[in-house]
């Protein structure tokens, strides 16, 4: 099996974010490699990462930097693939990250979720590969039909809650 998503932390300690995106793709049956990676401290491994991607069949990338947050945007610039940037918070509450992300110039865009979401990078990433792949679609469209049930039984729970004198 040849993974189809990369994920690729610029820290170790980013894991337990990347967890979700893992746990998710997981959940969706979808192949995917997880690699630690830095653009300021391993620019070569970087480089040949990113030009090597394609040609070993990885369809999406994931990037997750904190900081300076230079990877997804290193990478984007390096690879035709799509680049879904998920900047982490590790100083000033992870806008630094934020900014570096989602501000690419002209040409090299990387598509950014928010501060710490990596469930969303990798719903993002399951939704792209839905387009050519039919039974991941439905195994996402019944991942969102189970959200909404969810919310639909939230509203019952509510519905059914009596403490209150003056609830209607």
């Amino acid at each position: 099996m040849k993974p189809e998503v990369s994920i690729i932390m610029g820290s170790t300690s980013d894991l337990p974010i990347l967890r979700k995106a893992a746990d998710f793709l997981e959940q969706m049956e979808v192949a995917f490699e997880m690699n630690a990676l830095s653009a300021h401290r391993t620019p070569h491994e970087v480089e040949a990462f990113a030009t090597g991607a394609a040609g070993r069949g990885i369809k999406v990338i994931i990037a997750a930097a904190g900081m300076a947050a230079a990877l997804p945007g290193v990478i984007a610039a390096l690879t035709p693939l799509p680049v879904i940037g998920l900047p982490i918070d590790s100083t000033l509450q992870g806008q630094d990250a934020l900014l570096s992300i989602v501000q690419m110039p002209p040409g090299i865009p990387v598509a950014t979720v928010g501060i710490n979401a990596g469930l969303n990078a990798a719903i993002l990433a399951v939704r792209m590969l839905s387009l050519s792949d039919e039974k991941l679609a439905a195994r996402y469209a019944a991942y969102c039909a189970s959200l909404s049930q969810k919310i639909v039984k939230a509203n019952a729970d509510l519905a059914a809650i009596s403490d209150y004198k003056y609830k209607v």
